[in-house]
């Protein structure tokens, strides 16, 4: 799922869970206890995401599912790619269906070699707001200071 998706489905979800909260229950609305497990499992995704560094050049979306579905349910399987070169940067992602399955494919994978490359595979991290968002982009020349 794209992060723009995502970001808009967490901030309806929390719209839906702030709102069902102050409502009262009537036939047309959803109860809050259907909707808090289907949100739950929801958030929960990025715990079944892997991060798999080490991948070859020549490795596919659809190689890299192929390998990983062995072990589970693969939901995405995901390359991350140059924007200049069009290339693979070496690392992709794996998103499956349950803990278990990523747990299972963890423990088997790790190591192992894929297309002539050893790969490691771990928890994907939440994206953090590093450098590169804190800091502004210059826009052309600075404006001139106030006089006083």
């Amino acid at each position: 799922m794209k992060p723009s998706t995502m970001a808009a489905m967490r901030k309806l979800s929390n719209n839906i869970i702030f709102s069902s909260h102050l409502t009262k229950s009537s036939s047309n609305i959803v109860s809050p206890s259907s909707v808090i497990p289907a949100l739950l499992v929801f958030n929960r995704g990025i715990a079944s995401k892997l991060f798999v560094g080490g991948l070859s050049f020549y490795t596919t979306e659809q190689g890299l599912s192929e390998a990983f579905s062995q072990h589970g349910q693969v939901i995405e399987a995901k390359i991350v790619m140059d924007r200049v070169s069009d290339r693979s940067k070496g690392f992709g992602f794996v998103t499956y269906a349950s803990e278990d399955e990523a747990e299972k494919a963890i423990a088997e994978m790790d190591g192992k070699e894929l297309n002539g490359r050893v790969v490691f595979v771990d928890y994907a991290k939440p994206r953090s707001r590093g450098s590169r968002d804190s800091m502004p982009i210059a826009r052309g020349p600075p404006e001139p200071a106030p006089q006083s």
